[in-house]
């Protein structure tokens, strides 16, 4: 009882939550919602109620249909929270639909200003002994997370600032997302995503690939049409070259 009456109305904490990013490169809902077929199989839980941030810097220029946007997605499993890259005079608009805008920063480069010359005269110098460097610190480490047990469907793990490893299945309906790596010594049926805050040089590791989906950096592919490349039970290497993702074996050495 006593816990119930000091315990505030609100209570603020800071989370993490991970949402998927959407680049739209066409303004036609026609385009979209085939694109969106095509991409989830038909599967109406492909997108398993999940957020979603549209990237729509490639169409800033055109008026958008952001109520029928959203139903769209909202149809598919993705729930639009945030819009990214947009133009500062739709910023309103895109407001009153109940969305946040999701700001980029982008690096500008420094002009030089000039500066009016200086007459500069020499004075005495005082030489004083340099002080030994100090020791560099050594940076701070994040041991991985490991999971011994099997994920089910419905499940979701997420490693946050470090590699994932999971000595058990990955089941389908799972999720498992890492911001490094992900290792797992057992089969992957459910969906991988490493790298989840754009680290292009993290890999998925399998001990059997028979995934939903994979992903590295935002970079996702689908196994629609199954893996045709691989033998069961073969251990695979995933990795991001260039936009695509690269899937290869990886033989034991005699």
């Amino acid at each position: 009882m006593q816990n119930s009456l000091t315990r505030k109305p609100i209570e603020i904490k800071i989370s993490t939550v991970v949402a998927v990013a959407v680049s739209l490169n066409e303004s036609a809902l026609s385009s979209l919602e085939q694109a969106l077929k095509e991409m989830t199989g038909g599967a109406p839980d492909f997108f398993d109620d999940e957020f979603a941030i549209l990237d729509i810097e490639s169409i800033q220029a055109e008026k958008l249909d952001w109520s029928a946007i959203i139903t769209l997605f909202k149809t598919h499993g993705l729930h639009v929270v945030a819009v990214r890259n947009a133009a500062e005079e739709d910023h309103a608009a895109i407001r009153s639909h109940g969305l946040s805008i999701d700001v980029v920063s982008k690096a500008r480069p420094e002009v030089p200003k000039e500066v009016a010359p200086v007459e500069v005269k020499a004075a005495p110098v005082e030489v004083t002994p340099t002080p030994a460097p100090a020791a560099a610190v050594a940076p701070s480490y994040i041991p991985a997370m490991v999971i011994d047990t099997p994920v089910r469907a419905g499940q979701r793990v997420y490693a946050r600032g470090c590699d994932l490893i999971v000595t058990a299945s990955v089941n389908n309906g799972a999720e498992v997302i890492a911001d490094g790596s992900i290792h797992i010594y057992a089969p992957l049926r459910g969906r991988a995503l490493a790298g989840a805050r754009g680290n292009t040089e993290a890999r998925i590791f399998a001990a059997a690939m028979e995934a939903e989906l994979v992903s590295i950096a935002g970079i996702y592919r689908t196994f629609d049409n199954g893996f045709p490349e691989f033998k069961a039970n073969q251990p695979v290497q995933i990795k991001l070259v260039g936009d695509s993702i690269e899937m290869t074996s990886m033989k034991t050495a005699n």
